[in-house]
């Protein structure tokens, strides 16, 4: 009997060690394109961030200079670049979460075609390419009597003589948020919006016998309780879209810098350092700089929506 039990034991281990091995062989395709597309960069980008590297000659250890001078030598980041980034990110990110998040609960209200045929249209802008959604904007926004919102503005009396939007560095920001927050409904309103559609029923009979009375309460108390993973996730999508959309200012004016740096985010600063002055070394740095930021973001997030 203790032989036939030591048995099963080891035939149990067995069967759990390959289940294992089945496991991490169904991981190892996806852990090998993350540490190559992912982690490596990361590494190589920190490595070069010590180092002043034009890509011509082979790079050479300056230490901590590069951040040092980020911060104390680098007046176009600390004037322009920081501030614009701030105010950016803090309109486009949570600005676009919310209305992500209003919007997917608003169309959950609907019945399932209109439902799914605004989902569409309120996803689309989200996957039309820079190139294209500048073109759209750049013809609303054009600096001549034919552009959308000069001719109207004209039209009303408003003003008198056409204004150029794209290159104003009063107006060039401001048009970035609205483009930003217009293509906002990425995959983070989808997560939002599954999240609200898949909501057990029954918690909202309950909370109306407990004293939920209309739609605002349920989304409060029941809702945002129930989909803290959606919330989580959609967040980070945020905060990631918010600091990552340099390519809008640049598309729109059509140079890097963009004029008088009104349009200048951290992105578009490692572009410039990076692929026009070719300072590796200083552009991996401000790179590690934005990758701490959107971190420290992101942590903040995570214990907001976590489940404990």
């Amino acid at each position: 009997m203790a032989d036939k039990s030591m048995k099963r034991k080891k035939n149990s281990i067995a069967r759990h060690e390959n289940g294992n091995k089945s496991a991490y062989g169904f991981l190892a395709p996806y852990l090998i394109l993350f540490s190559i597309f992912i982690i490596i960069p990361i590494i190589i980008a920190i490595g070069l961030s010590f180092t002043s590297f034009n890509t011509i000659q082979a790079p050479t250890f300056k230490g901590f200079l590069n951040y040092v001078n980020l911060i104390t030598q680098d007046e176009i980041f600390m004037q322009y670049v920081l501030p614009n980034t701030i105010k950016y990110a803090l309109i486009v990110g949570p600005g676009g979460y919310i209305l992500a998040f209003l919007i997917a609960w608003a169309l959950s209200q609907l019945t399932s075609v209109p439902r799914t045929i605004l989902a569409i249209i309120f996803y689309s802008p989200s996957m039309t390419g820079a190139v294209a959604m500048a073109v759209v904007w750049k013809i609303i926004f054009s600096g001549d009597q034919m552009g959308l919102i000069n001719n109207w503005l004209m039209n009303l009396g408003v003003i008198d003589e056409p204004i150029i939007w794209l290159t104003s560095a009063q107006f060039l920001l401001p048009i970035m948020i609205i483009v930003a927050l217009w293509s906002s409904m990425g995959v983070g309103f989808l997560a939002m919006l599954a999240g609200i559609l898949n909501a057990d029923e029954e918690l909202y009979e309950a909370a109306a016998i407990d004293g939920v009375k209309n739609r605002f309460q349920e989304m409060i108390y029941i809702t945002v309780p129930t989909m803290k993973p959606q919330m989580l996730f959609g967040a980070v999508m945020a905060i990631v879209n918010a600091f990552q959309n340099g390519v809008i200012g640049v598309q729109l004016s059509g140079a890097n810098p963009t004029p008088g740096y009104a349009g200048q985010l951290i992105v578009n600063h490692i572009e410039d350092y990076g692929f026009i002055r070719y300072e590796m070394g200083y552009a991996a740095a401000v790179s590690v700089v934005l990758l701490l930021i959107v971190m420290v973001f992101s942590k903040v997030f995570g214990k907001l929506f976590s489940e404990d």
